[in-house]
């Protein structure tokens, strides 16, 4: 059983991915991305069915008025509103089977039809509904399928089941492989999670008393869970094994011992999209727009529009 502090510990501590390339023959990654491909169908199977039962939810006039209330409420911070709002919310939820009990009951089905583990299965399910809560409580308009080719990640929340994990060898079905370590950051990280592992309870130990005397979260670089990622490069099949690991990042450095990237104080996390760039810091974590569009730029479609209205009136 887990001590009362280190659950206080592992609920405040931060988590950082470790990304490594495997090891996989050809035949073993053509088989792990015909995997990706069975829970994608099945993710685009529960997909539809929840979408249907949202569009039914929100085709009622009264739901548009609660949601519309309820982002009045949340904004004037108006709690005793918003939680009487919130409870007529979840009960036309339930009569229109927009719930995680329905989600999560309607995988079950699917996943016998499409062979996939039930640990997958839940992991797929849980996307599939956080999508519909950012359509039910926040700015989602829709929530959308997965088209061919773009493969999801093979997720199981858990280190024991699904992808095991010994050591920094790994076990999925009845493939078993490891990692490539390409750089000096890499061996860094993987030497941590290899000490954790050799001394778990020692660590978690010093974690623990740490946060309860000084509430000071240390990095103790314990595997939480394993995710394959399927991408296809330049024509080539490529697969990569991410370990959510407890704690901070190693500072990247290069082959002289210098720190990379060493522009200001402390340490900066950052992963840019095609979109946005998501940026995290010891007390600061924030999400902006790549080449927003500036206020110059709207000035100038709004005359345009303005002009091309009165020519044409």
């Amino acid at each position: 059983m887990i001590q009362p502090e280190l659950k206080a510990y592992r609920r405040c501590s931060g988590r950082h991915v470790l990304a490594l390339e495997t090891n996989l023959t050809y035949v073993e990654k053509c088989q792990i991305f015909h995997y990706a491909d069975l829970i994608r169908k099945a993710g685009n199977e529960l997909t539809g069915i929840m979408k249907k039962r949202y569009d039914q939810l929100v085709r009622t006039k009264r739901y548009r008025k609660l949601k519309s209330l309820y982002k009045k409420y949340k904004d004037a911070d108006n709690k005793k509103a918003l939680k009487d709002v919130c409870d007529q919310m979840k009960e036309m939820q339930k009569q229109y089977d927009v719930t995680w009990d329905y989600c999560r009951t309607s995988m079950i089905a699917i996943k016998k039809k499409y062979g996939i583990d039930a640990v997958f299965a839940l992991t797929k399910a849980e996307d599939v509904f956080c999508g519909i809560e950012k359509c039910l409580y926040s700015d989602g308009e829709t929530i959308h399928f997965k088209k061919r080719g773009d493969l999801p990640c093979i997720r199981a929340k858990q280190i024991n089941r699904g992808i095991i994990m010994k050591q920094m060898n790994f076990k999925f079905k009845d493939i078993e492989f490891g990692v490539k370590i390409k750089d000096r950051y890499e061996q860094e990280e993987v030497d941590a999670i290899l000490y954790y592992l050799k001394h778990a309870e020692f660590m978690d130990s010093i974690a623990a008393n740490t946060y309860k005397e000084t509430n000071i979260c240390i990095s103790t670089y314990r595997p939480c869970y394993v995710s394959l990622v399927c991408k296809k490069i330049r024509g080539k099949l490529r697969v990569y094994v991410h370990i959510t690991i407890e704690g901070v990042s190693k500072l990247k450095q290069d082959r002289f011992g210098n720190v990379k990237h060493n522009k200001g104080k402390g340490i900066v996390g950052c992963d840019i999209g095609t979109q946005t760039i998501a940026y995290t810091t010891e007390t600061k974590a924030g999400l902006k727009n790549l080449a927003e569009r500036g206020s110059s730029i709207e000035v100038n479609e709004r005359k345009e529009w303005y002009y091309v209205k009165k020519k044409d009136s």
